[in-house]
Formats: structure tokens, C-alpha cells, sequence
């Protein structure tokens, strides 16, 4: 069971890591992968990449990171930009989601001693997008869309936190590849939910668009994902070796600055 941390913030982490990683997201905006349907833009490698920086340094460090890599990335690569500028924010909030599934504590939600009531902020990010999507009337006459899409993402957001955070502080290199999967096919679909609002507002999808993206989105963020772990293992694995901190680590390893209590995110 993880010890009650609610907002994961790694003393060890280098902010030379962070810089390096940013760029790395960023110039993955110009590696291109498929097409989005009804945008005309394109999802980048950045989608795969994105995930491991809430992995890699936690939900806030990791969405800074994501998000300064994926504003720069707008720019270098304006044909993956689909909401221009703003295209970064779903990097960002899938890198605070994936980071609150890899760091976050166990239960997500619990009272601490004061008796405040404390939430996971994957959580927060799900019933946001959720909300946002039956904001619409489009999306009201799509409730199948989220059941399938959002369901599967939730489910993978459970499982993940609670075996996640000590798969990858383990020394078991087969099992990192499951616990990255699983932290970044739930934190992929809760950057979705945000991003599929804006889809909603922005272009006008039909009906039938939106039926086939939900058993299409699914099988997409699944590939995405499964390239995130192709990249995280040996990330993980090559940086422990030569004693870089990433990722959650041992119990006994940990270093980091305790939250007040009653911290809602993390």
C-alpha cells in the first residue's frame, strides 16, 4: 500500500532532467502519427511521450513539463496544433493525470486526521471532462461515447493506482511495462475528456463520427500507450542505472517535501 502522499514533489529531481525532457516532447511534435479525424490535424509522437512526464517527475512537476514541451511544440509543428496555441493543455492534463495514477496515494479518496476530505486529482480530472462532455447537446446524444471511452480509461486509472507506484519503484523490469501501460492509457483518456469537449465546441462532428471514435478512440490511446511503455521501461531503467532520480521510488529511497495537510491534488 503507498504511504499517504498526496502531491509528489521529488527533491532528487534535477531541474536540468525536467528542461531536457520538455525539449524532448517538444521535438516530438514533428514526428507525426496519425491523422485525427474531423480536425484535420494530426496526433504526434508527443501523445506517447507526454504520459512519461507525469511518470517521470509527478502530476505538477510532469504538467509543467508537458506543458512548457507542448506550447513549444505548437509552434515547431503547427500541423499538430488543433486548438492552436492552446493545444498544449491536453498534454498537460494528461501528464497530471498519468502522474496522479504513478505518485498518487491509496485510497484516492480518503479523510485525513483533521478531517478534511482528500481526492486524488485523476479523479477531479475525470468528472470534469465528464461533465463537460453532457455540457453539449452533442454530446448528451452520445452517452454511449463517454460509458465506453471514459469507463475503460477510469477503469485503467484504478488498477494503476493501486499497483503502479510499486511496480515501477520495483526492480522487476518486466512488470514496469504493464504498470506504464496502465498509467498512460488512463492518463491519455483523462487528457481526452478535455480534449473532447473542446472537439464538441470547436468542429462540428457528426453523429456518426463520434460513433466510430468511440471503439476507434480506445484501440488508438491503447497503441499510444503501448509506446509510452516501449519508451518508459528502459527510460526508467537506463536512468536508475546511472543514478538519475525519476519515477517513484522505494519507500526507503523516497526524498520528498510532504504537503500541508488536506492537499487536494497528487
Amino acid at each position: 500500500m503507498k504511504r499517504k502522499n498526496r502531491l509528489a514533489l521529488p527533491e532528487k529531481i534535477h531541474p536540468a532532467v525536467i528542461s531536457v525532457w520538455a525539449a524532448v516532447v517538444a521535438a516530438a511534435h514533428l514526428i507525426p502519427a496519425i491523422p485525427m479525424l474531423g480536425t484535420g490535424s494530426n496526433f504526434s509522437f508527443a501523445s506517447a511521450l507526454s504520459p512519461l512526464s507525469g511518470i517521470l517527475f509527478g502530476p505538477i512537476a510532469g504538467a509543467l513539463c508537458s506543458a512548457a514541451g507542448g506550447f513549444i511544440g505548437s509552434l515547431v509543428a503547427p500541423h499538430t496544433a488543433w486548438m492552436g496555441l492552446w493545444t498544449f493543455i491536453i498534454g498537460t492534463v494528461t501528464a497530471f493525470t498519468t502522474g496522479c495514477i504513478a505518485w498518487g496515494a491509496w485510497p484516492p479518496v480518503s479523510i485525513d486526521k483533521r478531517g478534511s476530505f482528500i481526492i486524488n486529482g485523476g479523479i477531479i480530472v475525470y468528472l470534469i471532462g465528464t461533465l463537460l462532455w453532457f455540457s453539449q447537446e452533442t454530446g448528451r446524444r452520445l452517452p454511449l461515447f463517454p460509458l465506453v471511452y471514459y469507463s475503460a480509461g477510469f477503469i485503467a486509472y484504478g488498477i494503476g493506482s493501486v499497483v503502479s507506484g510499486k511496480l515501477l519503484a520495483g526492480n522487476n523490469t518486466a512488470l514496469k511495462f504493464p504498470a506504464i501501460w496502465l498509467c498512460a492509457f488512463g492518463g491519455m483518456v483523462g487528457g481526452a475528456t478535455i480534449g473532447n469537449f473542446f472537439s464538441l465546441v470547436l468542429y462540428d462532428l457528426p453523429k456518426e463520427t463520434w460513433f466510430l471514435l468511440t471503439f476507434t478512440a480506445p484501440v488508438e490511446r491503447t497503441i499510444f500507450s503501448i509506446g509510452t511503455a516501449l519508451v518508459g521501461v528502459p527510460l526508467l531503467t537506463g536512468l536508475h542505472k546511472i543514478g538519475i532520480f525519476a519515477g517513484p521510488q522505494p519507500e526507503a529511497d523516497k526524498s520528498v517535501l510532504e504537503p500541508p495537510e488536506g492537499t487536494l491534488l497528487g
